[in-house]
């Protein structure tokens, strides 16, 4: 009781539950162009990865979910066969773009290429 209570107190630990997990940053970071359905969002998520597994069909599925959840992102079923559903984000979800954009700029700057001699003594 008490780890779940420190969670709802702590913004940090709340934000950090929020995107935990493999792919939500980069969902996030997919839509802010725009609504995908799921086999864009699959195709992005397969883009810039060499060498990584592809994601499972169950994996992205939770991974939808959950951002559905927790409110950044809607998820429209038009009724139609075969099935077309598309994601989009939320106000919410818009709202956190800058935030990924941020640390996409923080991995150009401090994650690209080997980390220089003079910055590894620091």
């Amino acid at each position: 009781m008490a780890k779940a209570f420190a969670a709802r107190t702590c913004p940090v630990a709340a934000f950090q539950k929020m995107i935990s997990g493999k792919y939500k940053l980069r969902i996030v970071w997919d839509l802010k162009d725009g609504p995908r359905r799921y086999g864009e969002i699959r195709s992005g998520l397969l883009r810039g990865t060499a060498g990584s597994a592809e994601i499972t069909p169950r994996v992205l599925s939770r991974e939808l979910k959950a951002l559905t959840q927790s409110g950044l992102i809607d998820r429209k079923d038009f009724g139609e066969v075969p099935p077309k559903v598309e994601y989009r984000l939320t106000r919410k979800g818009r709202s956190f773009v800058p935030v990924v954009a941020a640390i996409r700029d923080w991995g150009e700057r401090n994650l690209s290429g080997p980390v220089p001699l003079a910055d590894a003594a620091e």
